[in-house]
């Protein structure tokens, strides 16, 4: 008897999409299968998934760095103000020994759900490593970011979370802030790294506590020179 002939490599991989949509406990896209509108709904679907961190369902490291590098150039262009904070659980790793990873993750869920619950819907939430966060705030004024960004620490520190039959911890969070510099062509990881750097300091000064670098104060890096420098003599050229 003739073996039937193998099934259309297409048709192979639109299984393995919905098994991996499945996996993650995502529906399969309504319609007819091999339809249009269901393989679009296919597609968004895969989209999404690949743009989302699977333990909390924030916005993934990709993504993060994705919306920064639009944000960077938005701010270059128009010049409003953008805020960037870098958030880091405070003594994870001691939750994670004497509770467990399962505990551990628990933590990071509650702590994801409060960040998305306390900024606004047109602010990114993201989780960029282990215990670290990052919110992109556009259109944020110097004059309110230290308001966001301790508003964002009080509400971790209110969280109470079970990581037992009857046992709850409380957790607290360093936060680190950079303003993108204004008018200027900057890169992502130069904004990065001054978020990075006033997370280390609000670490180093005892933790629980929100360190932003001020506006006023920003300076501009020969590296952002550089860029802009390198910008302007592109335009002369056209």
């Amino acid at each position: 008897m003739a073996k039937p002939p193998p099934p259309p490599v297409a048709a192979l991989q639109c299984e393995q999409a919905l098994q991996l949509l499945q996996q993650s406990g995502h529906a399969a896209p309504p319609g007819s299968p091999g339809s249009t509108a269901w393989l679009q709904g296919l597609i968004d679907a895969l989209v999404e998934l690949s743009s989302r961190d699977a333990l909390t369902g924030l916005a993934n490291r990709r993504a993060f760095e994705l919306a920064l590098a639009r944000e960077v150039d938005r701010v270059a262009r128009s010049g409003e103000p953008a805020l960037l904070l870098a958030l880091d659980i405070d003594h994870f790793k001691r939750i994670n020994d004497s509770y467990g990873h399962a505990a551990g993750d628990q933590v990071i869920k509650a702590v994801a759900a409060a960040l998305a619950e306390t900024v606004r819907p047109m602010d990114l939430v993201a989780r960029v490593g282990g215990e670290e966060f990052a919110i992109v705030l556009p259109n944020c004024p110097p004059a309110f970011g230290e308001a966001v960004a301790e508003r964002v620490r009080r509400r971790v520190e209110g969280l109470s979370v079970a990581v037992g039959p009857s046992q709850t911890i409380r957790l607290t969070i360093s936060v680190g802030g950079a303003f993108a510099p204004q008018w200027v062509r900057s890169t992502p990881a130069l904004w990065s790294e001054r978020a990075d750097l006033q997370l280390y300091r609000a670490k180093s000064s005892g933790r629980n506590l929100v360190c932003l670098e001020p506006a006023a104060v920003s300076v501009v890096t020969a590296e952002e020179k550089s860029l802009l420098f390198a910008f302007g003599s592109h335009q002369d050229q056209e």
